[in-house]
């Protein structure tokens, strides 16, 4: 596999909207209420999924010469919970069907991501959650994770294009005790492919591990026959010393393993980093596809308009109702054309595609 995640599409993230305090979809999202009101939010969030990925993008990335990509997605796009402009089950499977369409057409692979699972596996902003990995007390949150699953399952269980399940990104950060929290993964992992292999016998089960999937000590021996194991890596020496963990897993077990994240830096660093995994015989996806000026990563594209008064206004004060009203944009037009203005930048067709980011991955940038 060599891809791209397509992150900030079904997750929006604030560091790819170039924000700092408010980082989760439902920080971003309270900020766009109190400029907007809710009925211009919701409206801009369901033209945000049209155009933030479309059919172009997709034909694009085979054209660099990829084969595969990874979609985070958020559980709230299978539940009635309010989310990018929705409350619909169903609303999951009508923006993935889009896309799985398409990547049909260019023969481009997928792998479904869980970013953001019911009461929080992670425990930070990534999982959209509330400040701590709840998922691994919470028999309630963990029974909808895996009807989620099961219900994914069903769906796409006849579908060729679709790879596999990750089915928990990132569970358990290192802020967290991990002596009594690691041993609740694997246990759960195994629940959750019981319940999909009741429905769908093909798909490959992805299993990230704990802190940042990086720690895979409490993995035992494989409890099924189609496993990979996913590890994720920023900022790390690119060095064989920072993945020999995880070739020695691969080896003991006899199992794939795959870097399902990375980058996040320079091209000199991206370029090391993609060589060490492909030398290792590892797959990987670099992360992000596309986000707000930035050469991390393979497409960017421009701030619209005032849109530093949208950035001050998330930096302010908010706490209280009476600083909500303290920091009242004096023009929320302005404001609400700057934030409506990202659905015409973000387009494919007014992109920039990165191209010594695209050459670092050894692809093609024509």
């Amino acid at each position: 596999m060599r891809g791209t995640n397509l992150g900030n599409w079904l997750i929006p993230e604030g560091y790819m909207f170039k924000f700092k305090g408010i980082n989760s979809p439902k920080l971003i999202n309270e900020a766009f209420m109190e400029i907007m009101g809710p009925e211009e939010t919701k409206a801009f969030w369901k033209k945000y999924t049209a155009a933030y990925i479309t059919e172009a993008d997709i034909h694009y990335l085979k054209t660099t010469g990829m084969n595969s990509i990874r979609i985070p997605f958020n559980y709230r796009l299978f539940t009635d919970e309010d989310y990018l402009g929705e409350n619909n089950p169903n609303h999951g499977f009508e923006l993935l069907d889009k896309v799985i369409g398409w990547c049909k057409k260019e023969g481009i692979y997928i792998i479904l991501d869980m970013h953001c699972a019911p009461g929080g596996q992670t425990g930070d902003n990534i999982d959209d959650g509330y400040g701590y990995p709840f998922l691994f007390k919470s028999p309630a949150s963990q029974q909808l994770t895996i009807n989620i699953w099961k219900r994914i399952a069903t769906h796409y269980r006849n579908e060729p294009i679709i790879l596999g399940y990750d089915l928990l990104n990132e569970p358990i950060a290192h802020y967290f005790d991990k002596n009594e929290l690691n041993p609740y993964l694997e246990p759960l992992y195994k629940r959750i492919t019981q319940a999909i292999r009741t429905v769908d016998k093909n798909h490959i089960m992805i299993l990230g591990g704990a802190q940042w999937d990086s720690n895979m000590t409490m993995f035992g021996k494989p409890f099924d026959s189609k496993i990979i194991y996913t590890f994720h890596k920023y900022w790390t020496p690119t060095t064989v010393d920072v993945i020999q963990e995880y070739l020695d897993f691969r080896n003991k077990y006899n199992v794939p393993i795959y870097c399902g994240e990375t980058g996040e830096n320079n091209d000199k660093w991206i370029m090391e980093f993609r060589t060490l995994l492909e030398k290792n015989d590892i797959s990987w996806h670099f992360w992000p596809y596309k986000k707000m000026e930035s050469t991390a990563g393979i497409m960017f594209y421009n701030p619209p308009a005032n849109y530093d008064k949208v950035i001050d206004y998330t930096e302010k004060n908010r706490a209280t109702f009476e600083d909500i009203r303290k920091a009242t944009p004096a023009d929320r037009e302005q404001m609400k054309a700057s934030i409506y203005a990202i659905l015409n930048n973000c387009r494919f067709e007014n992109c920039t595609p990165n191209k010594g980011y695209i050459e670092a991955l050894g692809l093609k940038t024509k």
